[in-house]
């Protein structure tokens, strides 16, 4: 136990870690409760076989920052079902997941990988409580309107000038076109990008005059794969690395960039779409080789900031110009601060959430 404190606690959390398990129906399950000191913690519940709990910890400590930054009255936490997501029993497993958080009330569960507005209908059932709901249930569907690719959207508009690039005719790839990824790419072809490749777990469509955005997902939801795409070149899993484009949205797993491969991009603008998708070696050949890397926390907080809107009983209309806002906001502090002081962004960022943290957690009762 004591290598555990050791692994994962600092000054800012965890406030809980706890293990779940079923014998019976196999459910397997982690949860960490970073640190609430603004206010619940707001974090998905991923549901993937392989995940640990150092990935869960460093989701959750992701999620304090990013609720810091987006100045929501929310802390950070994340939860993870070890299971295929495709499995026949997956309702079963979220239901007595969900009855194992019930008296956990500095969580707020919401959707993550591999989970989506059905999910935290059945959280909602159980214990009375998730954001990402459906409208039907009085929800807004942040994956379905697209929440987090809309805030991409918007932070490329202010890292733009960063990245000396231009977002009318800007080249895009996208690695990871599900949920998030297919929606920036979506709102950044509106505004004048172009997709010139994506990825997803079968492999990498690439076509250098462009891919139709609607197209490809429309094709995505049918076959679940982007080769099937008719037309443009079908290319391995991780071809992206080498393809050169102006802007590279990582909206997968995380790590995927890292030392052995950030030598290899061409781009001139990262929106990280998923969470932790560079790491820390990473970042810091990104930032020497003169790319723009916009961390997590600041560009795909979207999605946290429409479940807020949500938890507060606001609208959709409320929720997009409340992301519209706030990360067009953060972005500039972000991008102005690493700027002055020749930052990498990621540390401009980090420096400002621990700020905000360390503010809410000094309001707090010492003994």
């Amino acid at each position: 136990m004591s290598k555990v404190f050791d692994e994962f606690t600092d000054e800012y959390g965890p406030e809980k870690i706890v293990y779940v398990y079923e014998p019976r129906s196999g459910l397997k399950g982690i949860i960490v409760i970073d640190n609430t000191a603004a206010g619940p913690g707001i974090g998905g519940i991923r549901m993937a076989p392989d995940v640990s709990t150092a990935e869960v910890f460093r989701l959750a400590r992701a999620m304090t920052w990013k609720n810091a930054l987006a100045g929501i009255p929310h802390g950070g936490a994340k939860s993870a079902i070890l299971a295929d997501p495709t499995t026949p029993n997956k309702e079963t497993l979220i239901r007595q997941f969900a009855r194992a958080m019930k008296n956990m009330q500095g969580y707020i569960p919401g959707p993550d990988m591999g989970t989506d507005e059905v999910s935290m209908a059945w959280v909602r059932d159980e214990i009375g409580r998730s954001v990402g709901l459906s409208k039907v249930l009085g929800g807004i569907p942040l994956d379905q309107i697209g929440a987090t690719g809309y805030g991409l959207a918007i932070c490329a508009e202010v890292a733009q000038e960063f990245a000396e690039i231009e977002l009318e005719g800007a080249r895009v790839l996208v690695q990871g076109f599900g949920n998030v990824g297919s929606h920036a790419a979506r709102y950044l072809e509106e505004r004048g990008a172009v997709l010139v490749a994506a990825s997803d777990l079968d492999g990498t469509l690439y076509d250098e005059n462009g891919i139709d955005v609607d197209k490809l997902t429309g094709i995505k939801a049918d076959t679940g794969h982007v080769t099937t795409y008719d037309g443009g070149k079908k290319l391995p899993r991780d071809a992206w690395v080498d393809i050169p484009c102006d802007i590279f949205v990582p909206a997968a797993r995380p790590d995927v960039i890292d030392e052995r491969n950030a030598v290899r991009l061409k781009c001139k603008l990262i929106l990280q779409g998923a969470n932790i998708p560079v790491t820390a070696r990473g970042e810091r050949i990104l930032h020497d080789s003169g790319i723009v890397s916009v961390p997590d926390f600041v560009a795909n907080a979207g999605g946290v900031i429409c479940a807020s809107v949500e938890y507060r009983g606001g609208t959709q209309k409320q929720a997009f110009e409340t992301i519209e806002e706030k990360i067009r906001e953060n972005t500039r502090a972000v991008m102005d601060l690493a700027r002055a002081h020749s930052q990498i962004p990621a540390e401009a960022a980090l420096t400002l959430a621990k700020q905000r943290v360390a503010e809410a957690m000094a309001y707090r009762r010492s003994h």
